[in-house]
């Protein structure tokens, strides 16, 4: 009887390369999310738990799907990584979610999602909260590649998901069209049936940048 040695597809190497970039992804959003509920923690003087459910690489149009359809009205940070990594980085919340966390900060109790784009100290939270997070995201990732990532100065805007994202991609998105998704939920302690606040980070880099990444992480 003749033996037969398999031997895998390009289709199946392509699957499994696509799944440990990933992974490794996923496993760098988890540790910017642990760096970032520690500083979160201290900030608000409460446990805040942190973790990545998942990662994936998207288009455009994906990305605006999944933070809610063009026209759901959101709150998002948004912010430009310059360095050997070029690119625009999103942390996007619903209003409902943007207000929770943002009423732990400001302790106003007439701060609702109606009044959130007129409240001046509110979107100033939520921008050093945004700050906050994407500058641990952007630790991890740099740390890991081994190549400097900076970030701008971050901009809050409260307006519908189409419109943020692409008054953010006027730039790149002539040159690209895709960005890698971080799932991230918050909540106040480790139990997995808590109710949790979940946010979305897009992060968007410039082709030769998103080579390099995928290159230094060891996936390409």
């Amino acid at each position: 009887m003749k033996s037969c040695n398999w031997n895998p597809s390009m289709t199946d190497m392509h699957h499994q390369d696509k799944q440990v970039e990933l992974d490794l992804l996923k496993e760098l959003g988890n540790i910017g999310a642990g760096n970032a509920a520690t500083a979160l923690s201290q900030l608000l003087n409460k446990d805040i738990y942190m973790n990545v459910p998942k990662a994936k690489i998207v288009s455009f149009n994906e990305m605006m799907e999944l933070a809610g359809g063009p026209e759901r009205p959101v709150a998002a940070v948004f912010l430009t990584m310059e360095g050997e990594i070029a690119g625009s980085l999103f942390f996007v919340l619903s209003l409902e979610d943007a207000t929770r966390l943002i009423q732990q900060l400001v302790e106003d109790a007439s701060l609702n999602k109606e009044s959130l784009p007129q409240h001046e100290m509110a979107l100033s939270a939520l921008q050093e909260l945004g700050n906050i997070v994407s500058a641990h995201y952007l630790t991890a990732l740099s740390e890991a590649i081994g190549l400097l990532v900076t970030p701008s100065v971050p901009q809050v805007s409260v307006d519908m998901v189409g419109a943020i994202v692409m008054a953010g991609l006027l730039e790149i998105s002539h040159v690209s069209d895709n960005a890698i998704f971080i799932d991230t939920e918050l909540s106040q302690t480790s139990d997995v049936t808590a109710e949790k606040i979940k946010g979305h980070f897009f992060l968007i880099p410039f082709p030769d940048s998103f080579d390099k990444i995928l290159t230094e992480l060891g996936a390409k």
